[in-house]
């Protein structure tokens, strides 16, 4: 179970830049693809899939990144789960994730350039 809810992944289908799944969280039916480059830092990285879907639906805070995308932080002790996504059509896509030390990236939370969970 997570913190702030619990997402539960009904489907994985693939796709031609990774993987859809389809999670529901909060009664909602979502899909979120995660790109093959997002898939091998997760295991680069040890992050567990739980973490990422956190970090992506219940944010401490959003930025936004180059090239029109945005910037996931969930804080986890001395380190931050940082997922940068972008939207193709409706869909958020996970184009990587990466697990540095918040004091690096972390600015004040709060803010929210994005929400993929209203």
């Amino acid at each position: 179970m997570l913190e702030t809810g619990e997402v539960k992944i009904t489907r994985i289908e693939d796709a031609e830049r990774g993987r859809i799944y389809y999670v529901v969280v909060q009664n909602k039916e979502l899909k979120i693809m995660i790109t093959r480059h997002a898939e091998g830092r997760l295991n680069r990285w040890s992050i567990d899939i739980n973490k990422l879907f956190e970090a992506l639906l219940y944010p401490e805070e959003v930025l936004t990144g180059h090239y029109g995308r945005f910037i996931a932080h969930k804080r986890y002790g001395t380190h931050i789960v940082r997922a940068v996504y972008e939207y193709d059509n409706d869909l958020p896509v996970v184009v990587t994730v990466y697990y540095p030390l918040a004091i690096r990236y972390f600015k004040r939370g709060g803010t929210y350039a994005d929400k993929i969970l209203p």
